[in-house]
């Protein structure tokens, strides 16, 4: 990702992309961050939304992953 950064200035750029990527989710933006975490840390095929909760990144109970799923909005501007 950064070959020649430093682990400060690595820091910085995970920083700066979580932020940017919680911009882009304007409703249980937290949650849902968590979830595709999961999703990207996951080994094998995820089968349902309920299995990411399972995975070490997601922090939160069910009843938080469903409420982002139902409420959630990814607001991302297409081009």
């Amino acid at each position: 990702m950064l070959p020649d950064a430093g682990p400060g200035e690595a820091f910085a750029w995970a920083s700066r992309f979580r932020e940017a990527s919680l911009d882009c989710l304007t409703a249980r933006g937290d949650e849902l961050f968590e979830l595709a975490d999961a999703l990207l840390c996951v080994d094998g095929p995820v089968t349902s939304p309920v299995d990411l909760t399972l995975v070490a990144e997601h922090r939160r109970r069910h009843g938080a992953m469903y409420e982002a799923v139902n409420c959630g909005i990814v607001d991302v501007p297409r081009g």
